[in-house]
């Protein structure tokens, strides 16, 4: 959506100098809070019965959709968090043996990390009930228009040039 002002014409000074953005009515505004919102229902998942906060459970998501370990950079750039956070998240679950690091057989300098086996559980434990919680906040919606809701998604994520799928994302390591 255009601002107001972006929709007045140009001789129009005073008009011009009232109008104001709404927020309500702007999209990046709009996605954001939604963003912020829907994490916040999630984490109430795994928060309270597991002890994970949200960039724990980035972390604990990333690798448990890899099929290969993966670099902390890699978490960091595929959640768009951080990467102080994400390193403060890994070192929580490294303590409680939740990830571990792996050598990276093509650059010995570097490492990788993968869940344990206890942290496979976990996910394995934690994925379903958020998949169950994801249903019951789409739940407002129609068929169609959470298809039309996948598509639209998907055209904005394409814009910006973000990855859409667990495939492209294994091909490319990184974004």
């Amino acid at each position: 959506m255009l601002s107001e002002q972006a929709t007045l014409p140009r001789g129009d000074a005073a008009a011009r100098k009232n109008a104001r953005l709404d927020l309500f009515r702007f999209v990046p505004f709009r996605l954001n809070r939604l963003a912020a919102e829907v994490s916040s229902a999630l984490a109430d998942e795994y928060q309270e019965r597991y002890g994970l906060d949200i960039p724990a459970w980035r972390v604990l998501a990333t690798l448990g959709f890899r099929k290969d370990a993966c670099s902390a950079q890699y978490v960091a750039e595929c959640t768009r968090t951080h990467k102080s956070t994400i390193s403060r998240a890994v070192t929580s679950l490294m303590k409680r043996q939740i990830v571990e690091r792996v050598e990276n057989e093509a650059d010995r300098r570097e490492f990788r990390l993968r869940l344990t086996r206890k942290g496979r559980a976990l996910y394995e434990e934690i994925f379903p009930r958020l998949q169950l919680r994801e249903q019951e906040i789409l739940a407002c919606l129609s068929a169609q228009e959470r298809r039309d809701l996948v598509t639209l998604l998907g055209k904005l994520e394409a814009s910006l040039n973000l990855m859409q799928t667990s495939d492209e994302a294994d091909a490319k390591e990184a974004y």
